[in-house]
């Protein structure tokens, strides 16, 4: 057996520090007021036990900047060190494998360094000398002095420090000449340490006087030190919440609601999450939420710590029980973040019900500011989904509120299709579908208006939640076959009336770009409109998904997918048939029996032939009536297209459709508006 002293390399230790130990250099100073804090608290609870006897004073920490000496300088009045303490937490560097290290960690430094706590060596990164003077609070405690370069040499000796405390000394390197600047020093500390639990003084306070800026005799105190998500909620007004909420984010309009988190088992945190007001898009400022660690700043990226819905939120989280690395700027992926975020989840939707049971008409007049919060946690969090569909509420387009089950009770008798489904019709634009909502309503339907940048998964996300029940938009369909209740009632057209007007009608759509219209007949009543478009649901569907999920481009290249409803039972269009009837059938009529027989002449060539290839006779006997069939279709195609161009009625009937649904534009409205004028002096 090999026993043995196991070396430390420290050669290359201080190139490591000042290059890798932190993501962001500024760092350094939340870590050395960090460390003076410390000082200061284990001074305070020393005295609380009675191992201090002394005069505690008052306790701080102060950042002083010397421009002229080119030193930046951090004091505390804690509990010092001896030259055995200074060689024990200064001197010790509790790190090997340091030439490894740069090999083989210099991509992920962050993710390593951490387990080592080197916070006071974060000072190498910016000062090119470290002077440390401390005076241990015990009894007959000498001053001691250690100086570094930077290099693994040091010095110590005797200090002359006459008062309990340290000072941290940086002579700041000609990289690093921005900390000393005050103003920069002073947002730094109003950025990392302040709500610490000690008063941090940075220069003084200053006036404006006699037209410029100068010193007062204040200190200025950066932070606050008894911030209130450190306070019992019994302690705070609804006035206090929003001060504090005004001093995160000035300027900014007051929050709906609050929650306000406390907890000490299984794990330690506090803190206190704002709902803001968000509108019905998906423009949201992120990072919003504040990351501190017993109230140190860490961070404003929270990934991890709160469900990524969560992050539409804003505030501040507590907690020492999330570990992170030496930067405090990485979260480590551990149980128990997961059990952090998991309570946040739990904690959130409580809430949520508390208000909708306690004030239901408070709750329904903030839901169309916290709506897509709650849409978006329930698309991507399955836990808060299940929570959220006892107070998820729909609205319908005469601005009332139901719950889920309110609202099944309210359809469940009228939009019961055929086939037992409950079919929940829907408007995205109350305005721009009017007429559709309109019919709905007409015949006895509800309409729910979705009108969210993420409903169209929120769709299909409830027809998965919602048992035997179906969402379609109410442009999908004409209104009869939006909640099917028996069989189709016949258009009544010949097929010599179907070919003519199929072409009438489906000539004029081919106006309108990047759309494929298909023209189907039905027979809507006399006082329905004499033609709808409708909206395939399934394809639309898809393009709008495909808008936010870049995987799904294809379907958004394709060409949006229409249909030309034409009602054989309006006036109108019972008088365009006829006309072209009168006009068509005589010559369309015979084209249509030669082309029947020209194909049914082919399809017995093929029948005979069997499972046999077509002999060259047959093969070209079949290209021949092939042709026939194709000449035959071209001269009934163009007389009814000479005819169109004298029946200006079909045009302006398919215009008026487009123009219902926005798809008339350019040059294409200016042709109606002057064909509306012509018809108009008829």
């Amino acid at each position: 057996m090999q026993k043995g002293t196991i070396g430390v390399t420290t050669e290359n230790i201080f190139p490591v520090i000042k290059k890798f130990l932190y993501s962001d250099h500024e760092i350094f100073l939340r870590e050395l007021v960090s460390n003076a804090v410390d000082a200061t608290q284990k001074l305070r609870t020393l005295a609380s036990f009675g191992d201090f006897k002394g005069e505690v004073g008052e306790l701080k920490v102060t950042v002083t900047v010397d421009k002229e000496a080119g030193t930046l300088t951090v004091s505390d009045h804690g509990i010092g060190m001896t030259a055995d303490d200074v060689d024990k937490y200064i001197n010790q560097i509790a790190f090997s494998g340091a030439e490894d290290f740069l090999a083989k960690y210099k991509d992920n430094a962050n993710n390593i360094i951490g387990h080592f706590g080197l916070g006071f060596y974060s000072a190498f990164m910016v000062a090119d000398k470290v002077t440390v003077d401390s005076l241990s609070y015990q009894e007959g405690a000498e001053p001691v002095r250690w100086e570094c370069d930077g290099s693994p040499e040091y010095s110590m000796g005797k200090g002359e420090r006459t008062s309990r405390g340290t000072d941290i000394i940086l002579h700041i390197d000609k990289e690093s000449l921005e900390f000393l600047d005050q103003q920069r020093v002073d947002m730094l500390l109003r950025k990392y340490c302040r709500f610490l639990p000690v008063p941090v003084v940075s220069g003084k306070e200053r006036e404006y006087k006699d037209g410029k800026w100068v010193d007062t005799d204040r200190e200025l105190v950066i932070n606050s030190t008894e911030p209130q998500w450190m306070k019992k909620p019994s302690e705070l007004t609804d006035e206090d919440y929003i001060k504090f909420y005004q001093e995160l984010y000035p300027g900014e309009e007051e929050p709906l609601f609050w929650i306000h988190l406390n907890v000490d088992y299984p794990f330690t945190l506090t803190g206190i999450l704002y709902f803001p007001k968000i509108k019905n898009n998906f423009d949201i400022n992120r990072n919003r939420i504040q990351l501190y660690c017993n109230q140190v700043y860490v961070t404003d990226s929270v990934e991890g710590v709160v469900p990524d819905f969560m992050q539409l939120l804003q505030g501040v989280i507590d907690s020492p029980d999330i570990p992170l690395n030496v930067s405090r700027s990485y979260l480590q992926a551990d149980s128990a973040v997961k059990k952090i975020s998991g309570y946040i989840t739990k904690k959130v939707a409580q809430r949520l019900d508390d208000l909708f049971k306690a004030d239901r008409a408070a709750f329904e007049k903030k839901w169309d500011d916290i709506r897509i919060f709650i849409v978006y946690g329930m698309l991507t969090d399955e836990k808060f989904c299940e929570a959220a569909l006892k107070f998820m509420l729909l609205r319908d387009t005469e601005g009332r509120y139901f719950t889920l089950d309110e609202y099944k009770t309210l359809v469940e008798a009228e939009q019961t299709n055929a086939d037992s489904k409950i079919v929940y019709l829907y408007a995205t634009d109350a305005t721009a579908q009017y007429n559709y909502i309109k019919a709905a309503n007409d015949r006895g339907y509800n309409v729910l208006l979705l009108d969210g940048q993420l409903d169209n998964h929120f769709v299909s996300l409830l027809e998965r939640k919602l048992e035997n029940t179906e969402l379609v938009r109410v442009d999908a369909d004409v209104v009869d076959n939006l909640i099917r209740k028996n069989d189709r009632k016949s258009a009544g057209l010949s097929p010599v009336d179907t070919a003519i007007l199929s072409q009438l009608f489906q000539d004029d759509t081919h106006k309108v770009e990047k759309a494929n219209f298909t023209v189907q007949f039905e027979a809507l009543g006399e006082n329905d409109r004499p033609i709808v478009l409708t909206q395939n649901e399934y394809m639309r569907r898809m393009k709008e998904m495909a808008a936010l999920q870049p995987g799904m481009s294809f379907y958004g290249e394709l060409p949006d997918s229409y249909q030309l409803v034409v009602n054989t039972e309006h006036p109108l269009v019972k008088d365009i048939r006829e006309k072209a009837d009168s006009a068509l059938a005589a010559t369309v009529q015979p084209l249509l029996d030669n082309i029947e027989a020209l194909n049914a002449d082919a399809e017995k060539i093929r029948k005979d032939a069997g499972d046999k290839p077509l002999s060259a006779e047959d093969e070209q006997r079949v290209k021949d009536l092939e042709k026939e069939v194709a000449d035959a279709r071209s001269a009934q195609s163009k007389a009814i297209a000479d005819y169109a161009a004298q029946l200006p009625e079909v045009s302006q009937l398919v215009d008026l459709a487009l123009l219902g649904n926005g798809l008339l534009r350019g040059e294409q409205l200016s042709a109606f508006i002057d064909r509306s004028v012509k018809l108009m002096q008829k």
